[in-house]
């Protein structure tokens, strides 16, 4: 992978599809970012998504495996595979209710009567359990026989667990990734896998050695075709930094909150600290499809400063309220925060921008969502028409409004600093961290790997302002990046 700034989209929110998206790629973000995940365009029946039928097919709303190949040719491309489920719509779920036992596809999915040794988890195998649910995690099934089982089911109803520890399981996982790989993905996300190991007496959730094994083993499967893998979770940073000593993409899911906390209290210590010992080998993130996480940053920063940071969220950002983060839209607060982060620093151009430069500098390779690709706001008119409250930050932008927001004077600063963070190459080798003026005053120094480029950031937290200096080799003229901020 380039170390160049990945954009994160759907396949119909800049532009309608796939071709207008590539159109945009080509029109107004060469140079801006060299990659881009490509949010799942694959048929699905729930989660914008998130519950794919089939990995053969693109979704004819958004276009064909042309259109992504095209993409592919100048930009490396992400795409998603769930490993842990597949839709209930799908022809072998279907296929599996019709026929049950004789179904080639029954040994795909997790059947309570087989998994549990009594047919069915005690109350404390279900309490053990890392779930989404305040329940066991299955639905109940009504086959074509008349017979009705548990069938295991950690999301949403539509997205049926799959049963990795089956040789029908790893096979058809074995033909979807090279399916994926030969359709032009430089590297696929594993979405949900840390669900995907499951045994009785365990969590059900990152599974020792079990996770390891499975990724060894897709890992091999993917090495013929020079396709990285990249491990999506949400939970402590620990697990995040195990990943990466077994030599895995990460992501970097608590550089939000501390960017937040940092920018909110004025104070860096708990930001510089993390940089210090964050993983290089990682992906950057500030906002996503999902939201800001919140569990990433736990023992990273305190709870009270978690919280103290919410509340600072609600309090000082721009139209987002509490409310939109509970089940009546469909969230649970404690795990994220659904927010752009434009608005999360109340629409602040001198805070957004210093935000970003933060991330650019961190260690890794940065990824910008597409609504912070243009400094987006919440989008409440889409929340409320939906009631779903991720929906505030996956606005939907025609071509005539991407074009209308590249003019925006905050778009124009922030790809010039997106240029700079793709062409000078300093962001490769060390980091160095350190804060003073009780913590107000940020300064990170990145060093490339051959030693010759140097490129340091300079920010006072208290008033947003920064600067950037750089040299393109030792004792050379040392020059500065001129953003309006």
């Amino acid at each position: 992978m380039k170390n160049e700034i990945m954009l994160i989209t759907y396949a119909d929110s800049l532009g309608k599809n796939l071709s207008e998206l590539g159109s945009i790629l080509n029109q107004y973000l060469q140079d801006v970012v060299g990659s881009v995940h490509i949010l799942p365009f694959y048929p699905s029946s729930a989660d914008r998504g998130f519950a794919p039928m089939t990995y053969e097919e693109v979704d004819p709303e958004f276009g064909s495996w042309n259109d992504v190949e095209k993409i592919a040719l100048n930009h490396d491309v992400m795409v998603d595979f769930m490993i842990n489920h597949i839709s209930r719509s799908s022809i072998y779920f279907q296929d599996f209710v019709e026929h049950k036992d004789a179904s080639p596809y029954a040994d795909l999915f997790i059947r309570y009567k087989n998994f549990w040794p009594n047919g069915e988890p005690s109350e404390v195998d279900v309490d053990r359990i890392y779930k989404r649910k305040p329940r066991a995690p299955y639905i109940d099934v009504t086959f074509a026989d008349g017979t009705s089982e548990q069938i295991w089911c950690t999301f949403d109803e539509e997205q049926i667990d799959l049963n990795m520890y089956s040789p029908v399981t790893r096979q058809f996982v074995k033909e979807q990734l090279i399916h994926l790989a030969k359709q032009g993905a430089s590297i696929i996300r594993l979405d949900a896998f840390a669900y995907a190991t499951k045994k009785v007496g365990t969590n059900c959730f990152f599974v020792e050695p079990d996770t390891w094994d499975m990724l060894s083993e897709l890992k091999m499967i993917l090495e013929p075709y020079h396709v990285e893998l990249l491990p999506e979770i949400h939970e402590h940073y620990s697990i995040q930094l195990k990943l990466a000593e077994h030599g895995y993409y990460v992501y970097d899911f608590a550089l939000p909150m501390l960017v937040l906390h940092a920018l909110y209290s004025g104070r860096g210590e708990r930001l510089a600290a993390w940089l210090a010992i964050a993983p290089k080998k990682q992906f950057t993130t500030l906002d996503t499809h999902d939201g800001i996480g919140v569990v990433d940053v736990a023992d990273l920063m305190t709870q009270e400063e978690i919280d103290q940071t919410k509340d600072y969220l609600f309090d000082r950002g721009a139209n987002v309220k509490r409310i939109y983060n509970t089940l009546a839209y469909k969230n649970l607060d404690i795990y994220q925060v659904n927010c752009t982060y434009y608005s999360a620093l109340g629409n602040n151009d001198n805070a957004y921008l210093l935000a970003r430069a933060i991330q650019f500098f961190a260690p890794g390779i940065p990824q910008v969502y597409y609504v912070g690709l243009l400094a987006g706001e919440n989008d409440i008119d889409l929340l409320e028409k939906t009631k779903l409250g991720r929906n505030i930050n996956r606005h939907y932008y025609s071509m005539q409004e991407v074009a209308q927001e590249m003019e925006r004077p905050v778009v124009k600063q922030l790809f010039k600093l997106m240029k700079f963070r793709n062409a000078f190459h300093a962001f490769d080798g060390d980091i160095e961290v350190t804060v003073s003026d009780e913590g107000a005053i940020l300064v990170i120094r990145r060093t490339s790997a051959a030693g010759d480029k140097i490129a340091i950031l300079t920010a006072d937290l208290r008033v947003y302002h920064f600067s950037i200096e750089y040299q393109e080799a030792p004792e050379t003229e040392v020059k500065k990046l001129i953003l309006s901020v």
